[in-house]
């Protein structure tokens, strides 16, 4: 593997060897480190053909980004992601979801988090995504980047336009014209585009969405909530409505 990226931490690694999100070239862990989650893991890495080496801590932590690897680190290469056709394919109710324009990767993976937890069928990206960022986004994540089935597209417009023509609702968050996320009906077949803090939605795309949404709040507040948390307001709605059906 000429280039690779790398996951750290237990949680990280296992979601990518389970997934098979992506390929992995070796595993790392300290010498000293021994449980049952490990030896899953050892064992695991074995079956797949994976190397598994044991070394000291001052190797993992020269080739670790950052302290919360907990002594496990995979040297891995590029994410695998599905073509849009094969995104939610043979689901019902498709609820597929993307995050357009995104700026940080923590936040990108706590949004991951939050809609694989909810329930979404599938993940829309830009070609230049914050996946790229493995290991920051598998660990804000939790792993759900890796488990997570993801498609590429080039705009949302074109995300918009395919996921339409599969008979979903393509919906979005507004300012104005929307109505409250608890009036609307997001129990059928969706797809949800959420922008990221400073750029948000543009214009073209909120003129030919379907569904224009809006989160109420419990007070007066005149600013927009963050990524993270409007994906999970957004994401456990969807969730909630699709369990009284």
């Amino acid at each position: 593997m000429s280039e690779f990226a790398i996951l750290e931490g237990f949680v990280s690694v296992r979601a990518a060897l389970k997934a098979g999100s992506r390929p992995i070239d070796a595993i790392l862990v300290r010498r000293d480190k021994w449980d049952r989650g490990i030896a899953w893991l050892e064992h695991a890495a074995r079956d797949a053909g994976i190397p598994f080496e044991r070394v000291d801590s001052a190797e993992i932590d020269a080739i670790a980004q950052g302290n919360t690897h907990g002594g496990v680190i995979a040297r891995v290469g590029p994410r695998a992601f599905l073509a849009l056709d094969d995104l939610a394919a043979g689901e019902a109710a498709p609820f597929v979801a993307m995050l357009d324009g995104v700026e940080d990767p923590f936040n990108f993976g706590q949004a991951v988090r939050a809609l694989y937890a909810a329930g979404a069928h599938g993940l829309v990206v830009r070609p230049r995504n914050w996946l790229s960022a493995a290991g920051i986004v598998a660990r804000a994540s939790a792993g759900a980047s890796e488990w997570m089935p993801t498609a590429v597209a080039e705009t949302a417009l074109e995300a918009a336009e395919h996921f339409r023509a599969r008979g979903l609702t393509v919906a979005c968050t507004a300012q104005q014209g929307a109505i409250s996320i608890y009036e609307a009906d997001l129990s059928g077949p969706l797809f949800l585009v959420i922008g990221g803090e400073r750029r948000g939605i543009t214009r073209s795309f909120l003129d030919q969405a379907d569904l224009l949404l809006e989160i109420p709040y419990g007070r007066a507040f005149d600013q927009s909530l963050g990524t993270t948390a409007a994906t999970a307001a957004l994401a456990f709605e969807v969730m909630r409505q699709r369990s009284r059906v």
